[in-house]
C-alpha cells in the first residue's frame, strides 16, 4: 500500500565479473547496486513507477571484495509533491561473519511519473522522530546546496 513501505534492504553476493582492474567490486557496479535499491524503495513508498532525477555525493568510504555479501539499505527521508529524497547504505562483510561495515552513503532522489512519463503526486512522508528530522533536514539543506550549484554552473562556457 503506498505510504507505508518508507525503507528496503537488498542483498547481493559481489561477484567475479562485478570486480574492476584492480580485484575489488567497480564503483559503477555499486552505483547499479543503489540505483536497483532507491526504485524498489521509491516506487514501494509511492506504488508507482519511478525515474532517478539526481544521484550525488557518492562517498566511497571502503572497498567491496568478490565474495562479498553486499547489503544496500534505502530509506526516504523527504517527499516533494513527485520526488522522494532516498538516503542510501551500502554495507559489505564475508557471508560466513556476521559483521558488515560500511562502504558508500548517498542520496538520490526519485520521481514517480505515469504511463506517459509525466510527474506524479506521492504520498507526504512527516518525519516525528528526532534522527528522521535530522535526515530530513540534511536533505533540505543539500537541495539549497544542488541549487547554488547548478546557478554556478550556469558560468561554464559552452564547448
Amino acid at each position: 500500500m503506498p505510504g507505508t513501505e518508507r525503507q528496503i534492504t537488498l542483498r547481493f553476493l559481489a561477484e567475479p565479473g562485478d570486480q574492476n582492474f584492480g580485484g575489488k567490486v567497480h564503483g559503477g557496479a555499486v552505483m547499479r547496486w543503489i540505483d536497483l535499491a532507491a526504485y524498489a524503495c521509491a516506487a514501494g513508498w509511492s506504488g508507482k513507477y519511478c525515474i532517478t532525477a539526481y544521484a550525488g555525493g557518492i562517498r566511497f568510504v571502503k572497498p567491496i571484495l568478490v565474495g562479498q555479501l553486499v547489503e544496500v539499505s534505502a530509506k526516504v527521508i523527504m517527499t516533494g509533491n513527485t520526488s522522494m529524497h532516498i538516503a542510501l547504505e551500502v554495507k559489505a562483510g564475508f557471508p560466513t561473519q556476521e559483521e558488515r561495515h560500511l562502504t558508500t552513503r548517498c542520496t538520490v532522489i526519485m520521481v514517480a511519473v505515469d504511463e506517459e512519463g509525466n510527474p506524479t503526486p506521492v504520498p507526504e512522508w512527516v518525519p516525528t522522530e528526532p534522527r528522521d528530522l535530522q535526515l530530513r533536514d540534511s536533505a533540505k539543506r543539500l537541495m539549497q546546496l544542488r541549487k547554488q550549484l547548478s546557478q554556478e554552473e550556469a558560468y561554464f562556457p559552452e564547448p
